[in-house]
């Protein structure tokens, strides 16, 4: 057996117009529509995050020294 709680809650008018129209393309009621979603981010929130190992890399070092401003400006010049 399930149980059903009603409650109240207060959604802006333009989300609730999209709600409304979201419901009638797939053919279910906003409450469902709006208990799927919410069971999503739940589940979603629910999963660790799994650490992102981000690429590295040497880049050779620097050619000057980014403070003095002479030797910054006569790399910049060999560039061109």
């Amino acid at each position: 057996m399930l149980n059903h709680m009603k409650t109240t809650l207060n959604i802006d008018e333009r989300v609730m117009v999209r709600l409304k129209q979201e419901a009638a393309r797939r053919r279910c009621t906003m409450s469902e529509l709006v208990e799927g979603a919410l069971r999503t981010v739940l589940e979603r929130k629910a999963q660790p995050r799994q650490a992102v190992k981000l690429p590295s890399f040497h880049s050779g070092g620097h050619l000057v020294d980014v403070a003095d401003r002479e030797a910054l400006y006569e790399a910049m010049k060999e560039e061109e």
